[in-house]
């Protein structure tokens, strides 16, 4: 089932997307929501309830429930927060908790289910989110199950690659980037290097002269001193 969260990342953009657009007052409204990230059942099922639980600060009215499901590379809106044929909310969002009940199940239900929160009198971007997604699977024969994911998968792999390759190219070029800045400090700090030796090797030179033609004019008459007297002397 990884494929599927792969999936579940552009969903979720997108129908944040739908839910930014409702809304036009002004606040610091921010909503939280979490799912759980898949749910299987048994062919025999005919009900089940998925789970939204959310938490909100800043917000000031009372919010909207929004259910969405992504099936066969499409969209549906299930509940609007009126809900369509088969589809119902129930719980209170009083207590930053409720359930999207499916009644009448079949293996075509399984897809990726997602909730969403709005706060319709706010147009703050962290008032209407969505959740992660809840990937919910009726198990059927194993001949129909496979056909109907095929697609799901598919896509899922073709987003992976994608995300994979910008990902790649994305670290090539900034590793590429710290090296040349490592080379070009590098450099800089070699020719600093080179400069301050030349230098140091001419002082050596320069001393070494000085102290050369110091001793030549100084010690030499000293040392000549004493044969002149004895030559004076004789």
């Amino acid at each position: 089932m990884a494929p599927f969260n792969k999936c579940k990342v552009v969903l979720v953009l997108e129908f944040n997307w739908i839910l930014y657009c409702v809304g036009h007052a002004v606040d610091t409204c921010k909503v939280t929501i979490s799912q759980h990230p898949f749910k299987e059942v048994d062919h025999s099922v005919n009900t089940v309830n998925i789970t939204c639980s959310f938490s909100v600060s800043g917000c000031k009215d009372s919010p909207q429930m929004l259910w969405f499901r992504y099936r066969d590379f499409t969209h549906e809106a299930l509940c609007t927060p009126e809900c369509i044929e088969k589809f119902k909310v129930i719980g209170s969002l009083s207590d930053n908790s409720a359930l999207l009940q499916i009644n009448k199940l079949t293996v075509n239900d399984s897809a990726i289910y997602i909730c969403g929160i709005a706060f319709s009198n706010s147009n703050s971007h962290t008032s209407k989110q969505t959740g992660g997604g809840t990937i919910l699977v009726k198990r059927g024969s194993e001949k129909y199950s496979t056909e109907e994911y095929i697609p799901m998968i598919v896509l899922s792999s073709l987003l992976f690659l994608y995300s994979t390759t910008i990902f790649v190219i994305f670290i090539f070029y900034k590793s590429k980037s710290k090296l040349v800045k490592k080379t070009r400090k590098g450099d800089e700090k070699g020719e600093h290097h080179k400069n301050t030796s030349g230098r140091t090797v001419c002082r050596a030179i320069v001393q070494e002269l000085y102290k050369k033609r110091y001793a030549q004019d100084h010690h030499q008459p000293e040392c000549l001193e004493p044969d002149d007297t004895i030559y004076q002397n004789r």
